[in-house]
């Protein structure tokens, strides 16, 4: 099995996990072994998927305005969580190819190994939703045939990245591309870089 087959298999057990309770407070009961890259890549899409149905329920026309703005704010949350688990699983890349010394023309990506990989994770969650739709039994015929033609073009989009996914690994161990990694260096959560939190800050 390869990585993004081992991975693909990762983030669904994830999704079928969450979906037992279906609920965004549900806690995580991680099954895989401490410091294995699967515990890793489980962590990652409990958090993708946790956001995916906060960022439902936050679009609920209804939603009373302070439970909104407390669910912005733990969607910001998770946004950092998942920024930071991506930067992690670059470290354990990084850590992976340490000993590979690139060729003298080796190639730079426009993205790393890990953000491809965080692209995954959530094209596996919107398989898994449209696929529910494609199959709802309450939803019209339209409707379901709509969602099948999406769902097709999920999965080929699947194919394509994970065989991109496989191929940069690959030119990753063989030299033919070097592996660098930038940090993502958000801001809005950092009190002495938003204006508006470090402005608050001199205020008082």
């Amino acid at each position: 099995m390869n990585f993004t087959e081992t991975a693909w298999k990762v983030f669904n057990q994830s999704i079928e996990d969450y979906h037992v309770f279906d609920d965004v407070n549900s806690l995580i009961n991680n099954p895989f072994e401490k410091d294995s890259l699967e515990r890793i890549l489980y962590a990652k899409n409990w958090i993708d998927t946790v956001q995916w149905h906060l960022e439902d329920i936050i679009r609920d026309e209804n939603i009373d305005p302070v439970e909104a703005l407390q669910l912005k704010r733990t969607i910001d949350s998770s946004n950092q969580k998942r920024t930071d688990l991506v930067e992690f699983i670059d470290s354990w890349f990084l850590t992976k190819f340490e000993k590979i010394t690139p060729k003298p023309d080796a190639k730079i990506n426009t993205e790393t190994p890990a953000w491809a990989v965080d692209r995954l994770s959530i094209l596996a969650l919107k398989v898994y939703h449209m696929s529910l739709e494609a199959n709802r039994e309450s939803a019209s015929e339209e409707h379901r045939a709509n969602c099948q033609a999406k769902l097709d073009v999920l999965l080929t989009q699947k194919e394509d990245l994970s065989t991109s996914i496989d191929q940069l690994l690959t030119d990753i161990e063989y030299g033919n591309v070097k592996m660098k990694v930038y940090k993502q260096m958000k801001m809005y959560n950092d009190d002495s870089l938003n204006p508006i939190l470090y402005q608050k800050g001199q205020q008082k």
